[in-house]
């Protein structure tokens, strides 16, 4: 039990980290409930509150019909779907370790790790969450249809893609300023409730607003996402591409200033935390 077990292949190099991935998701979803099949009824609750609010939203302003021609509840969902997923994994991988983390001592984990498991966790926890509220609407509400679900789950996995890159770069900038990371990493979500563009259609906003709202990886995501969703919903004012060479760019900004941390980064650091 005291000897290191070491990888001689590049496979069995692969199999560890896998292994090792594997197990630290599952303690992350472990660790919000002890239990793990209430831990998932509550993500499901949470995404079903978030989307009965914002519905009492619509109807309190008067819209209670799409404006898109197909289901208002499905139109509500893209945008819901894809904006939990995305807030949550860049929080999720901007808080997944720190250098006085226990679980840092531990030889066998590295930052990667980590960083990967914390992202599965709220993967697996968001699509568990969307296949459950899918189904229990296309069974006791009305059946659903998707225009092209492949282009659907692209958009939906570029979302949590998108999320975790931007947390990187969070992470980055935590070691250095704890206190000022969380709050970049709050406001970020925060304006996303807006800036992601879920409450209108991207194609019916005035060129003069386009500009607070076309820098959003997240807004081209939900646009591109509806029209997979919806035969008659082609977007005109968003591209798929580019959320995905800015998650690209921010990712490969977050692995700069996160290799160029761990040289300087102490354990007396956060001291005064």
């Amino acid at each position: 039990m005291f000897i290191q077990r070491k990888n001689r292949t590049v496979v069995q190099a692969a199999g560890t980290t896998l292994g090792l991935i594997y197990h630290q998701t599952v303690y992350n979803l472990r660790n919000d409930h002890r239990n793990a099949i209430v831990g998932l009824l509550l993500t499901i609750l949470q995404s079903s509150i978030f989307m009965m609010a914002f519905l009492l939203i619509y109807l309190i302003m008067g819209v209670r019909n799409s404006p898109i021609r197909g289901d208002f509840m499905l139109y509500l969902m893209s945008g819901i779907f894809m904006f939990m997923i995305h807030v949550q994994t860049s929080g999720a991988v901007a808080g997944s370790h720190s250098v006085s983390g226990g679980l840092v001592k531990h030889q066998p984990l590295n930052p990667a790790i980590l960083i990967a498991s914390a992202a599965l966790a709220v993967l697996y926890r968001q699509t568990i969450s969307c296949i459950a509220i899918l189904w229990l609407y296309h069974v006791l509400m009305t059946p659903i249809h998707f225009d092209f679900w492949p282009g659907s789950l692209a958009m939906y996995l570029l979302s949590w893609f998108s999320g975790g890159c931007i947390g990187l770069v969070f992470l980055g900038i935590r070691p250095w300023s704890p206190r000022a990371s969380k709050l970049v990493t709050t406001a970020y979500q925060r304006i996303n409730m807006f800036a992601s563009g879920k409450m209108f259609v991207g194609n019916v906003l005035p060129n003069a607003l386009l500009p607070w709202f076309v820098w959003n990886p997240l807004f081209h995501i939900i646009d591109q996402q509806r029209g997979f969703l919806f035969i008659n919903y082609t977007p005109l004012k968003s591209d798929p591409l580019y959320a995905l060479w800015f998650s690209l760019a921010a990712m490969m900004i977050g692995l700069l200033i996160n290799f160029t941390t761990r040289k300087y980064e102490s354990l007396s650091w956060s001291a005064a935390d």
